[in-house]
């Protein structure tokens, strides 16, 4: 990764009510636990929706630019605020979605747009220290926290784009594991070694 005024940036990416979001919690809290300054970038789906951009199986280009473009600009401003960034789906997320729409619709996509995402999904991404990847569990029930859609097929659907875009554009990630102490450890390590704090041993190598 190229060497930025940057903070250490941790991400997630994965279909929706696979434990990301709780995992961020988790990890923010011990950071914060260690005394550092966290900065969380939010899941923009509700906001996209709010403004009357289509999510979910109904995704557009439009809609994906927007999410892609915005989540940049909320990076951005987040490394002014904190040691350690966390941001709840990295920009390729947004892609893997829109693909996941376009096959449930059965629509293709025309390939200079999708060229150019792809490009900006894989230049930003040098920016993330680390990706974790959820595996979603069709067994695991959708969240009832919030708003939710109910669509299985298309959440499976976004699985598997998500992970094929990130095998694709040849973007390191990490699998986090439902029950996420694994990934705890070796991302609250993995901060620890780059702000200098501490030596910790064991592996922090991602793996496409």
């Amino acid at each position: 990764m190229s060497t930025l005024d940057q903070p250490v940036t941790i991400a997630v990416v994965g279909a929706h009510s696979t434990g990301k979001s709780t995992f961020l919690a988790r990890l923010a809290h011990e950071l914060r636990r260690r005394g550092l300054q966290v900065s969380a970038v939010a899941d923009l789906g509700e906001q996209a929706q709010r403004m009357g951009l289509p999510i979910l199986w109904n995704h557009t280009w439009t809609s994906t630019l927007w999410i892609m473009t915005r989540g940049i600009s909320n990076e951005v401003e987040a490394w002014l605020h904190g040691d350690v960034v966390l941001v709840d789906r990295a920009v390729p997320d947004a892609l893997g979605y829109y693909r996941a729409a376009l096959e449930y619709r059965g629509e293709t996509p025309d390939p200079e747009g999708w060229g150019y995402l792809q490009t900006l999904a894989r230049v930003h991404s040098d920016r993330y220290h680390l990706i974790f990847r959820t595996q979603l569990d069709p067994d695991i029930p959708l969240g009832t926290n919030k708003p939710r859609d109910g669509n299985r097929q298309f959440r499976a659907l976004a699985d598997r784009h998500v992970s094929a875009v990130m095998t694709e554009l040849a973007i390191p990630c990490l699998p986090l594991a439902a029950d996420h102490d694994a990934a705890l450890a070796l991302a609250t390590c993995f901060v620890a070694e780059q702000l200098g704090n501490e030596a910790c041993s064991g592996t922090t190598g991602a793996t496409a």
